[in-house]
């Protein structure tokens, strides 16, 4: 549980308090926190950079059991992600002290820099994104969650932002929900039983829900997702989740790439994240906590997630390159590459989406190219759309979330290299350069003049080490940045 509480922090009784250090300035009015402060610079251990810790037990003056002092750097070179970053070290050193509640004085920069409220939040952020462990199938269970962390604010503050606390709980939680879907293992986690595990979720959060599963997709046609998963043992599926305010007109569109395993098909993967390929349904679970957070956050607008599920096996029945399959759309595409698998069931789905929702916005989001990751590293996501508007504002909205995003050229005579001679497009260029432009270039065939934005995360998705706020593995990148962005629409639709 968090909270906020206005108790004198030198008088709160807690396993741990937590004040901030700035390198070069004083962050608190309090005269007890400001002489600490001062008196732990003159340590050698300590100096307020960013990054430094200390801990001092039974500190004098104080009630608390344990005075962990953070360094945040130069005050003018302070931003919300140091803030979030110091934050989740602070709580993920209670977790693994074992220590059940914790309690953090919120600074407040004298220069105004950073406004308070960002300030709050990327700290409210910080908190709750640290404050979990996937430990689903451990039998030894060492690490526990921080039972209660109270973060200290001056009267006027708690009354005024009192929900900020409950938005970021929310959105955090979706983020959690994200990492533990992303970093179950595919046995667990068929596309039938994935689906059913988040149509089970949205049941108690008011959402509408829908699932067609491999009879209706063959009824009505969806050749590329039935292409994908022909040769798996496990049918696929369309989640379709809906959330639809009374006499709301504007809507938008969330799709997310559901490969809850990929082998690569005929054209089988043969390096070593193989391993993680139970991550490349990242996108899906993006948009299926989302549109969990977004029916708590209720914006003023319909949101529709539509999250295509399929396993990419190899069997006997299994596509081959040089096959040729009909889409949702109707367009033919030729199969260059079965590895190329993302964009086939996403041009399905988006072809759908606007065909059956009629969206003002789309979004695509997918784990859905190495050379995405070739090109910006694993902790920037590349933002594809000819539609400069809406790239500022999901780039608007990575900045204020940190998840990262860098807008990526979407060349027009690229489009040439997806020519097939014997179908309407290949689902793989003629040659490996530019890999991630061409992938988004086939997306754009199918979102028929719809506004419309794909964003790459095959580098954020999934790390093998921890950070300051998340664990080794899944990230649940995407969640905070999709909620920033429906609300930012929401306010310009």
């Amino acid at each position: 549980m968090i909270k906020l509480v206005t108790t004198d922090p030198t008088r709160i009784k807690s396993n741990l308090l937590v004040i901030a250090a700035c390198k070069d300035a004083n962050v608190y009015e309090h005269p007890r926190l400001v002489a600490t402060i001062q008196q732990t610079r003159r340590l050698s251990e300590f100096s307020g950079n960013r990054g430094d810790e200390i801990v001092l037990y039974n500190p004098p003056g104080f009630t608390t059991d344990r005075l962990m002092i953070v360094g945040l750097g130069d005050l003018e070179r302070l931003n919300a992600e140091i803030l979030r970053t110091a934050t989740g070290k602070a709580v993920g050193r209670a977790m693994e002290h074992e220590l059940s509640n914790v309690t953090i004085a919120v600074p407040g920069p004298p220069d105004g820099s950073l406004g308070f409220e960002d300030l709050l939040v990327s700290m409210l952020e910080g908190a709750c994104l640290a404050n979990h462990h996937f430990d689903r199938y451990k039998n030894d269970k060492k690490t526990a969650a921080v039972k209660q962390i109270a973060f200290v604010v001056p009267e006027k503050a708690a009354s005024k932002h009192r929900r900020l606390v409950t938005v970021a709980q929310t959105i955090c939680s979706g983020t959690l929900l994200a990492r533990d879907w992303v970093n179950t293992p595919a046995n667990d986690k068929t596309p039938q039983r994935f689906a059913a595990v988040v149509s089970k979720l949205c049941e108690k959060t008011g959402l509408k829900t829908r699932l067609l599963g491999k009879k209706e997709l063959r009824r009505q046609k969806f050749g590329s997702i039935l292409a994908v998963a022909a040769g798996s043992e496990t049918d696929p599926a369309l989640l379709v989740l809906e959330h639809a305010p009374a006499r709301v007109k504007k809507t938008v569109a969330l799709v997310g790439k559901g490969v809850t395993f990929d082998s690569g098909g005929l054209n089988l993967k043969t390096n070593v994240r193989i391993n993680q390929m139970k991550a490349d349904m990242a996108g899906a679970a993006a948009v299926a906590a989302a549109m969990i957070c977004l029916s708590r956050l209720k914006p003023d607008l319909r949101v529709v997630g539509v999250i295509p599920l399929v396993e990419n096996m190899i069997s006997g029945q299994a596509i081959r390159p040089g096959d040729i399959i009909r889409t949702y759309s109707g367009k033919t595409v030729e199969i260059g590459n079965t590895d190329a698998e993302g964009r086939l069931i996403l041009g399905d789905a988006i072809s759908f989406a606007i065909k059956k929702y009629r969206p003002e916005v789309l979004i695509d989001i997918a784990t859905l190219t190495g050379a995405c990751v070739i090109a910006l590293g694993e902790e920037l996501a590349g933002v594809f759309t000819a539609d400069d508007e809406l790239a500022e504002t999901i780039l608007q909205s990575a900045q204020r979330t940190h998840e990262r995003c860098w807008r990526m050229p979407l060349t027009e005579d690229y489009r040439d290299l997806l020519k097939s001679d014997v179908a309407d497009i290949n689902n793989m260029p003629r040659h490996r350069y530019g890999a991630a432009i061409t992938a988004a270039l086939y997306l754009s065939e199918f979102a028929a003049g719809t506004r419309w934005a794909h964003i790459d995360i095959a580098g954020p998705a999934f790390h093998k080490k921890s950070s300051a706020y998340c664990g080794p593995g899944a990230t649940g990148f995407g969640v905070r940045l999709l909620c920033e962005v429906v609300r930012s629409l929401a306010k310009t639709l």
